[in-house]
């Protein structure tokens, strides 16, 4: 596992990756001391902790998804800490009262809007993909072959990487 911090509005934020599991863990506490503007990561423990016992009693499956892993304190020591995955985190987000959490929150509820609109209409996931496709830089003929499937979709055309066997690698066992 590699360990390569990342940081949120001049803040760092542990995070490890597995290779093994094509997996991003992130500090819970990192980031629940951004979130709350925490001066200290004992304060943000503390915090998290109650958060925990208050998500258990409302029976959220939110911290049973939190591992631990040890990775570099402050003082340099290696300390066991929970850790979780992007998409744990953006479910802890909306647990957080925080004028910090409230873009992230109104960004999944417009993300969470357009996938139920797709759902209702197929043709704007295709109208989406498109443009995201150009965003990334891809040709006009790259991405109507992919559309068209004249290009093959377990391969990506800078790396040749199968996205297929990606995904069977990051998926739950």
């Amino acid at each position: 596992m590699k360990i390569l911090p990342t940081e949120f509005d001049g803040q760092s934020i542990r995070r490890v990756y597995d290779e093994d599991t094509e997996t991003w863990w992130f500090s819970v506490i990192d980031v629940v001391q951004v979130l709350t503007q925490q001066a200290d990561d004992l304060t943000a423990r503390k915090y998290w902790n109650q958060l925990k016992r208050r998500l258990d009693k409302e029976g959220s499956q939110l911290v049973t998804t939190c591992h631990q892993l040890k990775i570099p304190a402050a003082d340099g020591k290696q300390r066991l800490t929970d850790v979780a995955t992007a998409e744990t985190l953006l479910r802890l987000v909306q647990s957080v009262p925080s004028p910090k959490a409230e873009p992230i929150k109104l960004w999944l509820a417009k993300v969470g809007y357009e996938r139920m609109q797709e759902m209702a209409d197929p043709a704007l996931s295709l109208d989406r993909a498109r443009q995201t496709w150009q965003q990334h830089g891809r040709s006009d003929k790259w991405i109507q072959q992919r559309m068209t499937a004249k290009l093959p979709a377990t391969s990506s055309p800078t790396t040749g990487a199968s996205t297929r066997s990606r995904q069977a690698r990051s998926s739950p066992s």
